[in-house]
């Protein structure tokens, strides 16, 4: 199914990304300049938990070029849902919304710039599913204040769990012990914990 969700526009969104991802990590660009978006498999991944759960508000924490927000928006368009992603760069909040655009999602997707931290402290309306990928030590923080959020059945992905093993070992063990979630991690792409908030 999830093929016939990749409209042409799409692909040549995902195509353009995934090059330039791969040139810079090839160049060595540095960390914090770099795309570091998800590899394929998990945004075919995120796209089929969002069929799945049919979440009526996403919200992404970490833009970078948009290429997540891609699959999010793709999906979010079949179920009938709103993806805004969160993010502080400047460049990669122009790159988000030109994939955005380019991919043909506006309609359903809006990059929102600026600070995350800030955005879901002022947020009072509950938030059906959560992708977060930002920077690794922010994550346990990020939990803080995302999980008060969840409504019963609200999902919350998070990346890298395998490959930042020490650098998100709090977190992992904060968010599988937390007796509001259950959830586990998934050994696809770099690592993907999945929560599901219990009512």
């Amino acid at each position: 199914m999830a093929d016939a969700l990749i409209t042409p526009q799409m692909q040549a969104v995902l195509a353009r990304l995934e090059s330039r991802d791969a040139s810079e990590r090839a160049h060595d660009v540095p960390r914090a300049e770099r795309l570091r978006q998800i590899p394929r498999d998990v945004g075919r991944f995120l796209q089929a938990l969002v069929l799945a759960s049919r979440p009526r508000t996403i919200v992404e924490i970490g833009a970078s070029g948009g290429y997540s927000t891609t699959w999010l928006a793709s999906a979010a368009l079949h179920v009938g849902a709103r993806v805004a992603t969160l993010e502080i760069d400047p460049v990669k909040v122009a790159l988000a919304s030109a994939a955005i655009n380019d991919a043909g999602f506006a309609s359903v997707a809006t990059v929102v710039a600026g600070d995350a931290f800030a955005w879901l402290r002022a947020r009072k309306e509950p938030i059906d599913f959560v992708f977060l990928d930002a920077e690794k030590e922010d994550y346990a923080a990020f939990l803080d204040l995302i999980t008060p959020l969840l409504p019963a059945g609200g999902v919350l992905v998070a990346d890298n769990l395998l490959s930042h093993p020490d650098d998100l070992a709090a977190f992992r063990q904060r968010a599988l012990a937390d007796p509001r979630l259950a959830g586990l991690v998934v050994p696809i792409g770099r690592g993907e914990l999945v929560a599901v908030r219990l009512g």
